[in-house]
C-alpha cells in the first residue's frame, strides 16, 4: 500500500486545479528499472580536490542539474534518480547526501572564484561566507544508495514516499500553503530558507524533519536552476505525512468555499496562457 489512495489524491489534485502528478521523494538501494539519472561519474574527494587532482573536464562535459533531470522526469512522467555515482554536480551531491564537505573549488565557485583560474558565480560575498553556509546546513548523510524522485502514482509497493513535491504557480502553491496551518494549526509551518534548487526540496526540509520540525518548504528560487521550471513556477516540498492530512481534510476547508473557486477561475487562465511553456 502507498500513502496516497487515487480515491483521495484525485478528488484533492482537482479541487486544488494541479494538473500534474507530485512527485514523491524517497531514498532506496535499489536503482529503479527507467528514468532518468546522470551520467555514472567518479565523485571527487576533498583531498584530490586539495590535490589538484580532480578531472574538471569530465565532471563539466557530464554536468547535469537535479532540476533538469526532474523536468525531463515530469515531462515524461518518470522518475528521476541520483546517487554517490550518479550525482550530476558537485552541488546535487553535497545537498542530496552523498559528499561532506563541499569541495574547496565549488566554495570559491559559488562565491567570489579564483583570479585568473575559475570565474564565480557571486550567490555569497565571500568563500568564508559559502564555507560557513555549507557547515550550516550540514546535509545528513543519504540513507541509501539513490535519491528517487517518482510521480506519486507510480509508487509501486513498497515504495513509501518520505516528502512529496509540486511543481506550481502561485495561484496553486496559495493553496497548498493555506493548507499547511489547517492541518499542523502552525502559523509558521511554511519555510523558505537559501538554498539551490536541489537544497530546498531535499536538504532543508530533511533537515526540519531530523530536528522534530513539521515543515513545508517553498523553493525555486535559484536564478541557476531558473531555467528548468516553467515561466513563474516554484516549489512546495512538504512532509508525506503532511500532504496525506491534506488528502484527508481538505473538505473541511477553505478549497470548498467560494473564494477559492474565485481562484480557480485564475488557475484556469493562468493554464491556458502558459500552456505552451
Amino acid at each position: 500500500m502507498t500513502q496516497f489512495p487515487k480515491e483521495r489524491l484525485a478528488p484533492f489534485l482537482e479541487a486544488l486545479g494541479y494538473d500534474e502528478d507530485p512527485m514523491a521523494i524517497f531514498y532506496s538501494d535499489k536503482e529503479p528499472d527507467e528514468g532518468f539519472a546522470p551520467a555514472v561519474l567518479p565523485l571527487p574527494s576533498i583531498e584530490e580536490d586539495r590535490n589538484r587532482t580532480v578531472d574538471w573536464k569530465l565532471l563539466n562535459e557530464n554536468w547535469s542539474c537535479v532540476l533538469g533531470k526532474l523536468r525531463l522526469a515530469r515531462h515524461g512522467h518518470t522518475t528521476a534518480y541520483f546517487g554517490k555515482e550518479r550525482f550530476g554536480c558537485l552541488g546535487g551531491a553535497f545537498f542530496l547526501g552523498y559528499n561532506k564537505p563541499q569541495l574547496e573549488t565549488i566554495v570559491h565557485y559559488v562565491s567570489t572564484g579564483i583570479p585568473n583560474v575559475l570565474e564565480g558565480e557571486h550567490y555569497f560575498p565571500s568563500p568564508e561566507t559559502a564555507r560557513q553556509y555549507y557547515q550550516q546546513i550540514d546535509p545528513a548523510p543519504a540513507p541509501g544508495r539513490f535519491c528517487v524522485f517518482k510521480p506519486i502514482s507510480l509508487l509501486a509497493q513498497g515504495e513509501v514516499a518520505e516528502f512529496v513535491t509540486f511543481f506550481a504557480r502561485p495561484e496553486v502553491i496559495s493553496g497548498l500553503h493555506q493548507l499547511t496551518l489547517f492541518v499542523t494549526n502552525d502559523p509558521e509551518a511554511v519555510m523558505s530558507p537559501w538554498g539551490a534548487g536541489c537544497t530546498n526540496l531535499v536538504s532543508w526540509p530533511r533537515k526540519y524533519k531530523q530536528n522534530g520540525s513539521m515543515k513545508a518548504c517553498l523553493g525555486g528560487w535559484d536564478p541557476s536552476c531558473r531555467k528548468f521550471l516553467k515561466p513563474e513556477e516554484i516549489t512546495f516540498t512538504l512532509p508525506a505525512e503532511m500532504c496525506e492530512q491534506m488528502l484527508m481534510r481538505w473538505e473541511e476547508s477553505f478549497l470548498t468555499a467560494s473564494a477559492w473557486k474565485a481562484v480557480k477561475k485564475r488557475i484556469d487562465r493562468s493554464r491556458r496562457m502558459w500552456e505552451t511553456q
